[in-house]
């Protein structure tokens, strides 16, 4: 991201960050369509030697012209419901190149994802397999599926965001696999195509990636043994990015490929990625103002009008976000807490920081925004979501409004 000091004050793609907080009000979310391109067409040059499809993953952030965007770039969407097949349609995203993944799908949803010719199912559960495959005789279609294989690997990453190991709900056992396969392959309504994984988030050691990949791609070479014709290799997603750059080290996406892409070109075979924080994480800031200060007698606290319904990962996992002073005005620094103000002591969005003391109406940037912010973001207290804003080719867009309180109340019967 092109984030800039420049006479004191913060310029992402040679736009000024605070006309646009006073244009837009705050809490704002601001995009930078470079950044998100950068990072996309980085897994495209990667990936050039090979046959690939990049599925965004919709879960990250679901906006809709954050979407068309990728789609404008040759991205296809990994889904997790009917309502983000739905957005990546609207969006303009080719159907065969939506893949569809979840533990829970329902039968509706199943329907609206056959209807919509998606490329394939990521079955989780011999359960769901039945289920897609009835819904898909019932209409006259084929299903096609990878089966999501839990390859028992410890991804490194907080426990939350962990789905690849055996006691994760995610995913059938790669110990039962063969066989769930080869009854995949008796079903009239099912087409076998793939097999997937994914392991995790936010990973920032690549080594897991590896070590999963080396055992689904055992499980393919027994697969092509029992005559079963595998199309497409499913690594997930899931490469981390730097919230702290203190702490951690940006892995690179040409280390987590490298040995996979390999072995893929060795056979006729499509590589699936689908990632979502490495591409839209680091492309996002939220812009908060300052409302108060408060002293408990042995805290400090700085009162922002953003909160744990706009940027909840701090409430969720403990995360990490940079946060800098909008304009530098070289005061003292101190030591705070930097809250918001839903009425809930896990509202904060840094516990003990060092900050530059800033004053009332005054701004800060929350860095690393993209991804899991806007898409978790809630009315928690009734309080409005924010706008969005996408800088693209030095043109400021606005891509949401910011809600009103007749929104509010919308779909309620007063």
């Amino acid at each position: 991201m092109n984030l800039i000091n420049e006479n004191n004050q913060l310029i992402l793609d040679t736009v000024n960050l605070k006309s646009l907080a006073e244009k837009y009000q705050t809490p704002l979310f601001i995009y930078s369509y470079e950044s998100l391109k950068m990072s996309f067409l980085d897994y495209k040059k990667e990936l050039s030697n090979i046959k690939h499809l990049i599925c965004y993953a919709m879960k990250s952030n679901s906006n809709h012209s954050l979407v068309k965007e990728l789609g404008g770039l040759g991205s296809g969407a990994d889904t997790v419901s009917g309502g983000e097949i739905f957005r990546a349609l609207k969006a303009g995203i080719d159907p065969k190149k939506i893949v569809y993944a979840g533990v829970a799908k329902k039968e509706e949803e199943i329907d609206f994802a056959l209807n919509s010719g998606i490329l394939m199912f990521n079955v989780e559960s011999v359960d769901e397999l039945e289920k897609i495959n009835e819904r898909a005789i019932l209409l006259k279609k084929k299903a096609g599926i990878a089966i999501r294989v839990n390859p028992d690997v410890d991804p490194k990453t907080h426990p939350y965001i962990s789905t690849g190991l055996a006691k994760n709900k995610f995913g059938i056992s790669i110990k039962r696999a063969l066989e769930v396969y080869q009854y995949a392959s008796s079903l009239s309504g099912i087409e076998v195509l793939g097999i997937h994984m994914h392991i995790g988030s936010q990973l920032l050691d690549v080594s897991p990636y590896e070590e999963a990949f080396n055992k689904v791609y055992d499980l393919y070479l027994k697969l092509e043994q029992l005559g079963i014709a595998i199309k497409y290799i499913n690594i997930g997603g899931g490469l981390g990015i730097v919230y702290d750059s203190k702490l951690d080290k940006q892995p690179r996406t040409s280390d987590m490929l490298e040995n996979i892409t390999e072995k893929i070109k060795k056979h006729d075979l499509t590589l699936i990625l689908e990632p979502g924080r490495s591409i839209i994480g680091n492309a996002g800031i939220c812009i908060t103002k300052v409302l108060y200060h408060k002293e408990s007698g042995i805290k400090k606290f700085v009162i922002v009008d953003a909160a744990m319904n706009d940027v909840g990962r701090p409430s969720l996992y403990g995360a990490y976000h940079e946060i800098l002073p909008l304009e530098e005005k070289g005061n003292e620094d101190i030591v705070a807490d930097i809250v918001g103000g839903i009425c809930e002591s896990t509202d904060y969005f840094a516990r003990d920081r060092k900050i530059n003391q800033i004053a009332q109406g005054e701004y800060l940037v929350i860095k690393s925004v993209g991804a899991y912010c806007a898409s978790m973001g809630s009315n928690y207290n009734s309080r409005l979501r924010p706008a969005e804003i996408l800088i693209k080719n030095k043109e400021v867009i606005l891509i949401r409004e910011r809600e009103t309180y007749e929104d509010l109340i919308l779909r309620e019967k007063i």
